[in-house]
């Protein structure tokens, strides 16, 4: 059981699941550190939570995908010394294409705020969750994380590093009293596809999910203290057949469904 309650920080809290997982928080009594590199966007979250759940909700715009980012957001918070409880490390975005034919700096980007400032982000505050002896941690990977993905490679690499160092990190962190989750949406409809330039392919249209049906599975799973949470009937049947089939044949089949929805 928490004692007194302190924040519940949520990165890529600007739209999408980051501000849903964020208003969900604040409906059960959490006060909310929302942070993105939109501050417009924030400031109209943290006044719609404050008019509707009642709740403090403390802006704070910042670019996780800049060196050392995570290391600066954490001197922020314990500047304005505001005690974090649940840390949601949700800021993240996706490439899809022809890897050779990427940017490679846009990639680099990908991967400082998939991986870098997540790990960042993760060792910075749970440390004091472990002194303190309670905290909850909400890793948000994806359904790509259990397979290689041709056309999305670097991408679905990124949170299979989240897969892996969330589900690893949780052993290490038994009989602390920090509970660390990690989520893994399907096809979500945000704005993430937009930014990744994606096309769905069509077989998977009867798994995309809401963004607010995503948060509430997530913080449900988080504040149970689950390993990990898939959301959808089909993404969880997605992701017992990839780890159940030959590697060869999934990789496979998840690049001829991205060729061909993708023209490539």
């Amino acid at each position: 059981m928490m004692s007194e309650r302190g924040y519940a920080l949520v990165t890529g809290a600007s739209s999408g699941i980051g501000a849903e997982i964020a208003r969900e928080l604040a409906g059960r009594g959490w006060p909310v550190i929302l942070v993105a590199r939109r501050r417009e966007r924030l400031q109209a979250l943290a006044e719609r939570i404050g008019a509707e759940q009642r709740v403090d909700a403390k802006v704070f715009e910042h670019d996780l995908a800049l060196p050392g980012a995570g290391r600066g957001l954490f001197e922020k918070i314990v500047a304005a010394d505001l005690p974090v409880d649940v840390l949601v490390n949700n800021a993240g975005f996706g490439l899809q294409g022809r890897f050779l034919d990427q940017d490679f700096a846009r990639i680099e980007q990908m991967i400082r705020v998939n991986v870098l400032s997540l790990t960042e982000l993760t060792q910075c505050f749970v440390r004091p969750m472990v002194a303190a002896g309670q905290g909850y941690v909400l890793q948000v990977a994806s359904a790509a994380a259990f397979l290689p993905s041709p056309y999305v490679s670097a991408y679905a690499a990124s949170k299979h590093y989240v897969k892996a160092f969330g589900e690893a990190l949780r052993f290490e962190l038994r009989q602390t009293g920090v509970s660390m989750t990690t989520l893994y949406p399907g096809i979500t409809r945000t704005e993430f596809n937009a930014v990744a330039d994606a096309k769905t392919p069509p077989l998977m249209n009867l798994s995309i999910l809401s963004a607010e049906a995503v948060a509430k599975i997530g913080v449900k799973a988080m504040l149970r203290g689950r390993r990990a949470v898939v959301p959808g009937l089909i993404n969880k049947l997605n992701a017992f057949f990839s780890e159940v089939f030959h590697r060869g044949f999934i990789t496979h089949a998840a690049g001829r469904l991205l060729e061909d929805a993708n023209d490539h």
